[in-house]
């Protein structure tokens, strides 16, 4: 409870330096506030002082202590602007790398959720910290002041002020009452019209190879469509109440006017104090209308921060762990159950095997057996949900990720290589390792020579997703990158589903020497061929181990059991 109650305070850690920044900002514009009053007093001793004396020099005096206070006023504005940037600045700065570290262990804890909404969000808070509407929540509290001095004008002028101030506190209240569900809905139609513009890119061949295009084209116009009509309704909530507040504001400053001229007529006030009163209405309501003009970013952003910190809370900071040694002897899993993220169905259900150094392991099994899901357990990137994965005894959750990363191998069945050279994606883009290791490794995949014959070897720019490779090179590549550094567990799901027949027989040597050295092989097969370089084997049937131990009795055992007619199978089993 109370790291949980700690992971959610967060984000207000983060801007708890910036406080004394804040609170200079609070003290400006405090100074801001009363420094306003200046026109209002000019006008006021203008009217009532240097016309009815004719007094050049008194009007030469007060122009230049007038002139020196708007220089004041100005710098002051600037400053507390600058302030409220560089604290959206520094806010940012402390939670990018957090930020970007949740963006990328979102995924293995809720698919269900945008991996980049958290950067989006940083994004959201950043911007409207810098915008002009945290200035107009600064100034909403003086309000009263204002008012105050125009009840010391005349109680009939007071009165007036605070009338228009009672309604467009009232239309801001409106504003966020009606825009808050239309947020939330733009929000809802935005993350939609995201997935399905993502899921367009990501299958771009297959959508064009296949005609599929007005058909996805016809949903991104409907996903569009909603998110157009979001956004023009919580426009019009904004900008609609933004334009009565305004027209508010200019009839109230007429109506203190007014006022003011009835009050002269009946010589209950001078021709100074209608001015300054409707100068000093209009300064006191100008925050309301500018909180209101800047509603739809206040919301966006309130709701970023709400978000950002539940985001935050279902990944917290781990802290480090004492760095283990480097694993040499065992692999062993205890009554193993998984399920995906945010998924309670139970894909992987009381696994329990062990694995010596020097073992290799075929996990055989029909497609959606769980064995994937096994695989991604192995690595650490998914979490049990009962039962442990332990390395020499360590579980997999008293290792620090990156520390772990360094003794894992692993070449999921979808190989994603990133933006870089060869080079880079091998090793992992890692800065300062060994160039030599980078060459064992391909050397491994069988890899080498091809590398050579690129147009820059080693240094040849991938592209996006290994785009300038073909399926079987981004394979081998792969394949090298989980081999980097000798890692003790190497697990690959299907690593031969591109391979030729080279790249098999690559595979294999690569296989046979993870366990020559001490290392540990686990391999999910489709393909026979490859459980010629191990010596143990699994077979997986509904999520669940139905066979584990030698290779040549598990598969002789298996081929027995698909040849016995399923009659004779059913007496056997009954007897």
């Amino acid at each position: 409870m109370r790291s949980q109650q700690s992971t959610r305070s967060e984000l207000r850690q983060a801007l708890k330096p910036s406080r004394a920044a804040l609170l200079g900002v609070g003290l400006f514009s405090g100074a801001l506030n009363v420094l306003t009053l200046t026109g209002s007093v000019f006008m006021l001793q203008v009217y009532d002082r240097v016309i009815p004396s004719r007094s050049v020099p008194t009007l030469i005096g007060l122009a230049a202590l007038v002139a020196g206070l708007f220089l004041v006023q100005g710098v002051l504005d600037l400053i507390r602007s600058r302030m409220l940037g560089r604290v959206a600045g520094l806010l940012h700065e402390r939670l990018s790398s957090r930020i970007f570290g949740l963006a990328l262990r979102l995924p293995l804890v809720r698919t269900t959720i945008d991996a980049q909404q958290p950067v989006r969000d940083l994004d959201q808070i950043r911007s409207f910290l810098s915008s002009g509407g945290p200035l107009a929540l600064f100034d909403l509290p003086w309000l009263p002041f204002y008012l105050a001095i125009c009840f010391l004008f005349h109680p009939l002028i007071g009165w007036t002020a605070l009338g228009g101030a009672l309604v467009l506190i009232t239309l801001m209240l409106l504003t966020e009452l009606l825009s808050r569900r239309a947020a939330k809905e733009a929000i809802r139609v935005a993350g939609t019209r995201h997935a399905l513009a993502e899921a367009g890119r990501r299958n771009a061949e297959v959508i064009n190879a296949m005609g599929m295009a007005p058909a996805v084209a016809a949903q991104w116009h409907e996903a569009d469509q909603q998110f157009m009509t979001s956004q023009q309704r919580l426009a019009d909530v904004s900008g609609g109440f933004g334009a009565m507040s305004k027209v508010l504001r200019m009839a109230l400053q007429s109506a203190v006017l007014g006022v003011g001229a009835l009050l002269v007529i009946w010589g209950e006030a001078t021709g100074g104090i209608i001015i300054a009163a409707s100068i000093i209405s209009a300064r006191a309501l100008a925050p309301v209308e500018l909180a209101i003009a800047h509603w739809k970013g206040f919301i966006a952003a309130r709701q970023s921060w709400r978000r950002l910190g539940e985001l935050l809370a279902v990944v917290p900071v781990r802290d480090d762990p004492l760095p283990l040694r480097k694993p040499v002897s065992i692999l062993s899993l205890q009554g193993v159950s998984i399920t995906p993220p945010g998924d309670p169905r139970l894909l992987v259900r009381e696994v329990t095997f062990q694995l010596k150094s020097g073992m290799g392991l075929g996990i055989l099994g029909p497609s959606g057996s769980g064995k994937s899901c096994l695989a991604r357990a192995l690595v650490g990137v998914w979490t049990p949900v009962r039962g442990k994965v332990r390395i020499d005894a360590a579980a997999l959750d008293q290792w620090l990720p990156e520390m772990l990363g360094r003794h894992i191998g692993y070449l999921p069945q979808d190989v994603e290589l990133f933006a870089g050279t060869v080079a880079q994606n091998i090793a992992r883009f890692r800065h300062g390792d060994d160039p030599d290791r980078v060459i064992q490794a391909a050397t491994l995949a069988g890899m080498h020579e091809i590398i050579l014959s690129l147009p820059q070897g080693y240094e040849t720019p991938i592209g996006e997703g290994g785009a300038a490779l073909s399926a079987g090179q981004r394979q081998r590549v792969g394949l090298a990158r989980a081999l980097y550094g000798d890692p003790f567990l190497v697990v690959l799901d299907e690593p031969n589903s591109n391979l030729d027949a080279d790249g098999e027989q690559a595979l294999i040597q690569a296989l046979l020497s993870v366990r020559a050295r001490g290392g540990i092989a686990v391999v999910i097969a489709h393909r026979p061929s490859v459980m010629a370089a191990l010596d143990q084997a699994m077979i997986m049937t509904g999520g669940e181990m139905k066979a584990f131990g030698p290779k040549d009795e598990v598969l002789r055992d298996k081929v027995r059991t698909m040849t016995v007619p399923a009659p004779m199978r059913a007496v056997g089993g009954a007897a």
